[in-house]
C-alpha cells in the first residue's frame, strides 16, 4: 500500500506544479478558445489542464518503474509503457481539439489510434466477464477490437461529463479510489508470490493526478482539463479494467472470501455509471434530432441540474455523491453480504433521488397551491 501510495503521491505533487505552470503559460500566450453558447464560464479560460495531468502520469509511471516493489508490474511486461504510449497520443488529440477545436470525426480517429496503441502495445480485454461463466476471447483481432472500442467509449465518456469545474476530476477521484481498494484488496488477499498490480497502479496515479490538478480547478476554475484531461481520465480508467477483467479466471476473485465473479461486472460500470449514462443519453438526445451525436449541446445531466435550480457548486456535489454511492456501493458487495448492501443501496439511492429532484418538487408544490 505504501509504495502504490507514494506513487500516487508523486503524480499529485508533478500535477498540482504541473498544473500552475500551464496556467501561466496559457494565460501568457492566450491558448484559449473563444466562449460558446454552451460553457458555463464568462471569461476566456486556459485548456491546458490536461497536460499537467499527463505529465503527473508520466513522471509517476517512470519512477514506479525504478522504484522498490511496483517495479516488479514492468518485469517483462511493456503493457505500463503501451498503455502510456496511448495515453500520451490521446493528450496530443485533445490538446489540438482544445486549441483549435477540431473536427469530431478528426477527433474520433484520433481517439481509436490511441485506443488501438493501448490494445496493441499495451492491455488486452481477453475475457469478458459474465454469469455464470466468463467468456474467453481466443482470437487476437476480436480482444483489440473489444478493448480499442471500450477504451474510445470510456474516453468520450468522461468528456461528455466535463461540463462544470472541477467535476470530471472529482468524478474520477471518487471512482479510482474506489476501483484502487477493490484491485489492491483482491491481491493483498489472495496466495500469489507477486502482489504487485498494474491496475491498482494505474488507478493510484490517475486519482494522485487528479488531486493534483482539483485544487486548481474547483470553481471558479483557473484552468480547465480540457479534452485531453476528461479523455487521458476514460483512457487510463478503461485500461485498469481490461487489466482486472483478466484476473477473474486466473483465481484471484475465487481464492478472495465474499468476492464473487459478479464484482468485476458490477464495479466498473458503478465507476463509470454516470459518464455511460450521460454519453447515452446524449447519443439517444441527438441522434433523435437527426444530430450527429459528437454535435455539442447543453443537454447534459449537469446542465439538468443547473436548470432545475442547483448552483454550480452544489450540482457539483450532486454528483461526487452519486458517484460515491455507486462506486462504494458496488465495492462494499465485495466485503459484506449482499442482502444489507442491496438494502444500504436502494435506501441511499432514494434518499439521493429525492434530494436531487427536491428543487424540482418543491417548485411544482408551489405552482399546484397557486
Amino acid at each position: 500500500m505504501i509504495m502504490y501510495l507514494l506513487m500516487g503521491l508523486t503524480a499529485a505533487v508533478v500535477s498540482y506544479a504541473a498544473t500552475w505552470g500551464a496556467r501561466v503559460v496559457g494565460h501568457r500566450l492566450e491558448l484559449h478558445m473563444p466562449i460558446r453558447s454552451r460553457d458555463m464560464h464568462s471569461i476566456p479560460v486556459s485548456r491546458l489542464g490536461g497536460v499537467a495531468i499527463f505529465l503527473g502520469v508520466v513522471v509517476a509511471l517512470i519512477v514506479a518503474s525504478q522504484s522498490f516493489f511496483v517495479k516488479d508490474i514492468y518485469r517483462n511486461n511493456f503493457s505500463p509503457w503501451g498503455v502510456l504510449a496511448g495515453a500520451a497520443v490521446i493528450v496530443l488529440v485533445g490538446v489540438a481539439d482544445d486549441l483549435l477545436d477540431i473536427r469530431w470525426w478528426v477527433k474520433l480517429i484520433g481517439q481509436s489510434i490511441a485506443g488501438f496503441t493501448v490494445a496493441i502495445w499495451g492491455v488486452q480485454m481477453t475475457i469478458v466477464p459474465w454469469v455464470p461463466e466468463p467468456i474467453h476471447l481466443e482470437n487476437e483481432t476480436v480482444q483489440v477490437l473489444l478493448t480499442a472500442g471500450l477504451i474510445v467509449t470510456t474516453m468520450n465518456a468522461f468528456n461528455f461529463i466535463d461540463g462544470l469545474d472541477g467535476l470530471a476530476a472529482g468524478v474520477a477521484i471518487i471512482g479510482g479510489t474506489a476501483f484502487f481498494f477493490t484491485a489492491y484488496w483482491v491481491h493483498r488477499n489472495a496466495v500469489l508470490l507477486d502482489y504487485s498490480d498494474l491496475a491498482t497502479l494505474i488507478t493510484a496515479v490517475l486519482v494522485g493526478s487528479c488531486l493534483g490538478f482539483l485544487p486548481h480547478n474547483w470553481f471558479p476554475s483557473k484552468i480547465f482539463m480540457g479534452d485531453s484531461g476528461a479523455m487521458l481520465i476514460g483512457l487510463l480508467m478503461a485500461s485498469a479494467g481490461v487489466v482486472s477483467t483478466g484476473q477473474i479466471t486466473s483465481g484471484l476473485y475465487d481464492r478472495v472470501n465474499g468476492i464473487s465473479t459478479v464484482i468485476p461486472i458490477l464495479l466498473p460500470f458503478a465507476v463509470l455509471f454516470l459518464p455511460l449514462l450521460d454519453l447515452g443519453l446524449a447519443v439517444v438526445r441527438r441522434t433523435a434530432r437527426g444530430r450527429s451525436p459528437w454535435s455539442a449541446d447543453r443537454g447534459h445531466l449537469h446542465h439538468k441540474l443547473l436548470d432545475i435550480g442547483y448552483s454550480h457548486r452544489t450540482a457539483v456535489i450532486l454528483m461526487y455523491l452519486w458517484t460515491a454511492i455507486l462506486s462504494f456501493g458496488g465495492l462494499a458487495f465485495a466485503i459484506f453480504p449482499w442482502q444489507i448492501v442491496l438494502s444500504i443501496d436502494l435506501f441511499a439511492t432514494l434518499v439521493m433521488g429525492l434530494i436531487t429532484a427536491w428543487p424540482y418538487l418543491a417548485r411544482r408544490g408551489e405552482e399546484t397551491r397557486a
